[in-house]
């Protein structure tokens, strides 16, 4: 066999080897099965998420849902429990809170309620909690009156009998619905009655639980 023959054998061995480990190197590469994002990844992609959930047009049963361009700091409102105890808003300061403000007297707050109740049931944790404020100045017993009638288990009575916390979060009309994040913050608010809990309400809650 001459000199150039054997020249060209031994590049053409070497090609072929070189293809053989690029082709190993790239199977190894595609196959590892440590190629999950890190942890800082994984946060950071989940913080994107809510942001984008946010920040997306809302349609359906969250149309008329107003975002906040920039989260934004409420009044640390207080309120009672059941049993009279004092409550305040940053007490739920950790976990996403739909706070709801309603009255027996308002039609579409009774529309709207069951809705609600439906919602804790599915997506009430420590992370969120439906909070439906009733600020009907007829009290305790009114308000829990209108949850029995409306058959509202799952929602635990909270009462403003002096009407003042919904001026302070500059409620217009009822129901008002505000969702409020894990820091504390106003995401948006919704004024009127809604499905809230349809797919797209879950969805955007699901984002603020995050």
């Amino acid at each position: 066999m001459s000199t150039d023959n054997k020249g060209s054998n031994g590049l053409m061995i070497f090609a072929i080897a070189a293809l053989m480990g690029f082709a190993g190197s790239y199977y190894f590469t595609q196959s590892r099965p440590d190629n999950a994002p890190s942890a800082p990844a994984r946060v950071e992609k989940a913080a994107q998420d809510a942001a984008q959930a946010r920040s997306e047009p809302k349609t359906g049963q969250m149309a008329a849902f107003v975002t906040k361009k920039t989260p934004e700091a409420l009044p640390d409102i207080a309120f009672n429990d059941a049993s009279g105890k004092q409550i305040k808003l940053s007490d739920f300061k950790g976990r996403a809170v739909l706070l709801n403000l309603w009255a027996t007297w308002c039609a579409p707050c009774r529309e709207e309620m069951p809705s609600l109740d439906r919602l804790q049931v599915a997506l009430g944790s420590d992370k969120f909690e439906v909070v439906a404020l009733s600020i009907d100045r007829q009290g305790v017993e009114a308000s829990k009156k209108f949850l029995d009638e409306v058959k509202a288990k799952a929602l635990k009575l909270y009462v403003d009998a002096t009407a003042k916390q919904g001026t302070a979060l500059k409620i217009v009309g009822m129901p008002t619905t505000i969702l409020i994040g894990k820091d504390g913050l106003e995401i948006g608010r919704l004024a009127g009655p809604a499905e809230w809990d349809s797919e797209d309400a879950k969805k955007l809650i699901d984002a603020a639980a995050k």
